[in-house]
């Protein structure tokens, strides 16, 4: 295939291009600067700068661009770049592929921020949006890839839920706290995750590519954890004891209102991926905590590990 990627410097933009990339698919990265490579294409999303002859070369186009929700303070001002910058790269992109004729797929990032706080209802693709900020966010998000779905392109929704990577995303930012045994959970530690690993999430949006799905699809481990369930795993996984709760308060101190997407609560289902017979290597959180631990280079021994 002939895949172009942008958002290809992410945690999951990187992983994806290097699996697609060693099974020798054809990968091209929109960058925003000079292009130095033949893998490389340059594009500004704030104009709608983009090269369609590039795009309509084709047979995927993967688009997860957008600045980082948690690489600072969700103030007002950096939750406008946030959401502008997901409107800019979606809008030059789909313009582009509608104006082209594409006939390919295009592969829109999303995320379950989109379901808000939810509390214990039991949440499908089928469930409607939040009333949070970041479930705003997602919402339009979402909407501005609607015209590529209008024009007929088959378009995946991959909300994708918390990513639990060996480096970077998530667990990267529990990790010094988890592995010194002082987090039991963020907040009251209630709350539902809809959680997945990094592995099984590069392939689940590989099998998605691979499949006949349009619409949206939760990339998620099939089993919801509650957040101290989550966070024990992974204190376990290191050979730990968790330590003290997080207050919710003092969470959003630190972090601002980006914590609202840690302490929502989302207990949801990947009914897409289960009705295509998806496979996951870590269904539930011991086993994905203990391949995070592994990776990263924090597992103990056996015998060390608490029982």
């Amino acid at each position: 295939m002939r895949v172009v990627i942008a958002g290809s410097s992410g945690l999951i933009g990187t992983a994806l291009k290097d699996s697609l990339r060693r099974d020798d698919h054809d990968v091209v990265s929109l960058v925003r600067r000079e292009a130095r490579d033949p893998d490389e294409s340059s594009w500004e999303p704030a104009s709608g700068d983009v090269d369609r002859e590039v795009l309509a070369s084709a047979d995927v186009v993967v688009n997860l661009a957008g600045a980082s929700i948690g690489a600072k303070r969700l103030t007002d001002s950096h939750a406008n770049l946030v959401l502008q910058s997901r409107l800019d790269s979606t809008g030059t992109i789909v313009r582009a592929l509608v104006d082209s004729g594409f006939t390919g797929l295009l592969l829109q990032g999303s995320a379950m921020g989109y379901y808000g706080d939810r509390g214990e209802d039991h949440l499908t693709e089928r469930s409607g949006p939040g009333d949070t900020l970041l479930a705003s966010i997602v919402r339009q998000w979402e909407a501005a890839a609607q015209p590529a779905v209008d024009a007929g392109i088959r378009t995946v929704f991959a909300r994708t839920g918390l990513v639990l990577a060996p480096h970077g995303g998530f667990a990267e930012r529990l990790m010094p706290l988890v592995t010194r045994g002082l987090l039991r959970s963020l907040g009251k530690g209630t709350a539902w995750h809809s959680w997945i690993s990094l592995d099984d999430h590069i392939r689940a949006l590989r099998f998605l590519i691979d499949s006949d799905h349009h619409g949206p699809a939760n990339v998620i481990a099939p089993i919801a954890v509650r957040d101290r369930e989550l966070i024990r795993a992974m204190s376990e996984a290191a050979g730990r004891t968790p330590g003290l709760p997080v207050p919710g308060w003092a969470l959003k101190i630190a972090i601002g209102r980006a914590i609202e997407d840690l302490l929502s609560s989302q207990l949801a289902s990947p009914g897409v991926l289960k009705r295509l017979d998806f496979s996951w290597r870590h269904p539930e959180i011991t086993g994905a905590a203990q391949w995070v631990m592994a990776e990263a280079g924090h597992a103990p021994p056996t015998s060390a590990r608490p029982t």
